[in-house]
This record gives C-alpha cells, structure tokens and sequence, in this order.
C-alpha cells in the first residue's frame, strides 16, 4: 500500500505506519478494511493498494462509469479510453467537457482502464468485487495494461482528520466464484420493493421548447396504462429560478396542468437541478455567494449546458433554505415525482476537510430528507452514493435523436449523449436494478418526425428498456402512433412488466441477450455498432 498526505504543508507518501499515522488493515473472509488513524493533524491526498490478482489481457473485464451518464462497459482484448483533456484546448475551455466527468480525479492514461465501485473479470479465473465505503470515498479499479495489474485506488483527497481521529479509506469484498459473489451481493444490497413506472417525458421531443399547449395535448393523447406524466426542462425562466416559471409558454402557471394530470390518474412529476444554477439566471446574479468558487477564485463549473451553469455552495445553509423553499414549493403544489438532474455538482467542487464522496452522499441524503417520501429519480449522480438514497436513477447518458450523434461528438467527453452508448449502459448496469435503486434506462421514441433514428433502432431501444428498465419512459405524441407501432408498444409493455431471468454473454460487437417471458425462453442477438437485433452470427 502507498498512503499520501500532508502534514503542516508538506507531501509525505509512506508504506507502513509512522510516526504520523496509523494504517490498519483487517481482513474477514472476503471482506476487507482498511482504516487511518491520524497520529497527528494530517490531510489525506490518496491512498492505493495492490490487489495481486490474477488478471489476463484477454479477461473480460466490467468497468463502472463514474456518473449516470459515463460510458460504462465489458471489455475483452485492448481498448483505450478517451481523456477529455486530449480535445483541442480553447474548444475545451470554452465548452468545458472536463467539468462531467472524472479527470478531476483520475489520471488519465492509454495504457490504463478504470472503474468505480464495482469490478468483475471473467477468463481462466474469475474475479469479483464490490465497495461498502460509498459514505466516505470513491473505490477506483485501475487495470495497468502492460503490467497485467489491478491497482485499488481510494480517491480520499482533502480529508482533514485531527490528532486521534481514524477515517475508513477502504472497505471492500472480493469473491473467486460468481456464486458466492451473488449471494453475499444479495445481502449486502436488499432487494428493493420497486414499483414499475410506466411514463411520459416531455424532453425528448421537445427539449427546452414546451408550452402549455403541447404539455395538454401530448397529455391528452396518454391511456389509462400510464402511470407518471413529467415536466421536464423549460418551464423555468432559467435553471435555477425554479419558482420563476415562464409566464410566455405557461400563462396559467403549473397548476392547471398538474390538475390536469391528476384527473387522468397519473402520478405528478418534475425536473430540477437543485444543486446549479445557470449564469444567466437571477439567482447568480442576485446571490453570488451562494457560489462554490475553485481555488483559483473562479465559480465553480459544471459544464457548458445553457448560459453555462455552476455548483451551488453546499457548506452555506442559505442556499440549503433555497434548495428546500423550491423543492417543497412544488411538493405542496401536488407533485409526488421529482427528477433531480446534474447531481454530479456535489462531487465536481472542492470542500475543505471531506472527500468528494462524503460531498455527494451529504447532498443527496439531504435532498431525501427535504423530499420525505415523495419519489426521487436521480440523474447524473455518482453512482455508489445513490444507492439506498434515491429510488430510481438514470444509469446512461441521454439518448441522441441518431444513434450515436453526430461524428465530432463521438470524440468528446465520456458522459456525451448517445443513444449507443446508453444501450450498452442499461445491458452492462443491469445487476444493480432494484438492488442499489431502480434503474431508469431513459426513454424510448417510436415516432417519424423529427428524429433520425432508424425503425429496427426504434425497435431495440425500447425493448431493451423493457427487458432492463424499472422505468420506462416516452416523450412522443401517442395520439400519432399507427397500428404498428401500437403494436410494438403492446409486446414492449408485456415484456417490461412480465421479463424474468435476465442474463447477457458479449461476443464482440454482439451482445447476447436471454430472458424469459411467460415461461418461455428468449434470445436476441443486439448489434453494438449498428442499433439493431441481427439474426444469426
């Protein structure tokens, strides 16, 4: 092990305990923990351990993206990942890709793979392994390419402890056998008593461009099978301004509309992202101390989106009495649904004194508390830190109205939207539906206009949702559907209410997808490179 901190400003990297610290390492079966017991003040910067397990280059090996929205794969053979930091520089500043992402925290290289919390190689052995230390810091896989080795890495920079205090840096268990890490990954994440929710979404059509007018008619065009209708993006003068909402699209506000919604029997829902708030917005503006500021004095960034946008100041409990002033506004409004977007933000700042995972596992158990029992649909959030919190998240990036978006896109950053990448997500995430929370594959779309997708794409977008979804969502005008794509709908809906053991094999660019459906098996061949379910190989 290499454990690095600081000490009256000076960088000091030790192997064994010192005069410093005290590191302790127990191990249990399968389970172990590593603690740090400051000697005297210290802060922590990192700390890595080898695995010693066996690995082979030819392994399949899982790697867990770090938000909602990284790719996140099986991968067997060479690959390289891509580093937001090789884009062209002043297209880097000015877009700010870095800001989604992890290359705050990782260093990036072509001769390594990473992956967080979650981590599994199958070949001539096999290995599993899983953290329990989510609470107080980020467990990175690294996989040295040339050197065969796993290294575990425990992102715990800035975590000040006094004279005598101990911080749990690891806290891990690895499996040999598929059967044993089943079953103790059963116990340690509870089955969860998840409702399926089928919905409608106004994002994918529409985008920021809503009014009253379209929310009432693609209302109107929704049968009694729905169970959520939910407002997305647009509503809002700007992001941030939740309780501002644009007196031009929705003249008579929202209350008609969430009238509206609970006379067809639905469940209520909402889109916000309560922890940023956009440049332009009067929130900035007016408050500019509710603003986490980087080290060089600049607000904190969280990407290009909008006006550009920011991370609110979460050590400032005025912001926490805004935060909560525009939750519970729309929770006594009426709305039970509450999708919380750009949860990320939590992590992407510095706090003096904590990990970023102690940041973000603060910020989304507070939003849980604000929200009571309300249904909270977490979107791009660290993955190990909304487990047990949130009740459904989103476990791929945002689909693209083309496969795989447009060509310059696909060099960018990790979290990019994807419509392939996000297929690949809901397949490779699956083991954590209904276990960590219940997964959200984002929406399906079979309508003609204003999309590019290809029909037999349509088609194994949706019932791949259906096969691994907990929810599944829609954002097209349903009064528009003909016969066949009714049809379509008909025998996705069967599948995502009545699909069990699901299981998947990859061979290359196919991935072999089982489940059984009313007691029959079934097998579909899907394409990664093409969108589509092929016959044969």
């Amino acid at each position: 092990m290499t454990l690095t901190y600081s000490k009256n400003g000076i960088e000091i990297k030790t192997k064994e305990s010192n005069d410093d610290v005290a590191v302790t390492e127990v191990v249990e079966g399968p389970l172990h923990t590593v603690t740090v017991t400051a000697k005297k003040d210290i802060t922590l910067i990192s700390y890595k351990q080898s695995s010693h397990w066996a690995m082979n280059a030819n392994d399949t090996k899982f790697w867990n993206g770090y938000q909602s929205w990284t790719d996140t794969r099986e991968i067997k053979g060479n690959f390289v990942e891509r580093d937001v930091r090789n884009i062209f520089g002043p297209a880097l500043k000015f877009w700010k890709f870095d800001r989604y992402g992890d290359s705050h925290i990782y260093d990036y290289s072509k001769n390594k793979l990473h992956g967080y919390d979650f981590f599994y190689a199958f070949g001539n052995d096999c290995r599993i392994s899983y953290s329990l230390n989510a609470e107080n810091a980020f467990l990175i896989y690294s996989y040295n390419k040339e050197k065969n080795s796993l290294i575990l890495y425990s992102d715990v920079e800035g975590k000040s402890l006094k004279k005598g205090e101990s911080f749990q840096v690891l806290k891990y268990k690895t499996f040999t056998t598929i059967y044993e890490a089943k079953k103790a990954f059963e116990e340690d994440f509870p089955k969860k008593d998840l409702a399926k929710i089928f919905g409608y979404t106004s994002w994918y059509n529409y985008y920021q461009n809503i009014s009253e007018d379209i929310i009432l008619r693609d209302l109107e065009g929704l049968d009694e099978r729905f169970n959520l209708f939910q407002i997305d993006d647009g509503y809002e003068t700007f992001v941030g301004d939740w309780l501002e909402v644009d007196g031009k699209k929705f003249p008579n506000g929202l209350e008609p509309i969430l009238e509206a919604i609970k006379k067809k029997g639905y469940r209520a829902g909402i889109w916000l992202a309560p922890l940023v708030a956009e440049r332009k917005s009067r929130l900035f503006i007016e408050h500019p101390e509710y603003f986490k500021k980087d080290e060089d004095g600049s607000y904190c960034s969280c990407g290009s989106n909008w006006s550009g946008f920011y991370a609110l100041d979460l050590e400032n409990e005025e912001v926490w009495k805004y935060i909560e002033k525009c939750l519970t506004y729309y929770k006594d409004m009426g709305f039970s649904f509450f999708k919380l977007d750009f949860l990320y933000a939590a992590s992407r700042a510095e706090y003096k004194g904590k990990t970023r995972a102690e940041m973000a596992s603060y910020a989304y158990k507070r939003l849980r508390n604000i929200l009571g029992g309300s249904i909270i649909l977490g979107c791009g959030a660290t993955i190990g830190q909304a487990a047990n919190v949130f009740d459904y998240l989103r476990i791929g990036p945002d689909i693209s109205l083309s496969f795989d978006d447009v060509w310059y896109m696909r060099k960018m950053h990790r979290e990019r939207i994807s419509t392939k990448v996000t297929l690949q997500n809901t397949i490779f995430r699956h083991f954590m539906n209904k276990r960590l929370f219940g997964n959200d594959p984002d929406v399906f779309l079979l309508r003609d206009d204003n999309i590019k997708l290809s029909k037999t794409q349509k088609e194994a977008i949706i019932i791949i949702d259906a096969i691994y979804g907990q929810l599944l969502m829609n954002s097209d005008n349903l009064s528009e559907y003909d016969e066949e794509k009714k049809e379509l709908l008909n025998r996705a809906l069967d599948i995502f209410y009545h699909a069990q053991d699901r299981s998947h094999k990859v061979d290359g660019d196919i991935i072999e997808i089982t489940y059984k459906l009313n007691g029959r098996a079934e097998k579909l061949l899907y394409s990664t490179s093409k969108g589509v379910f092929v016959h044969g190989r």
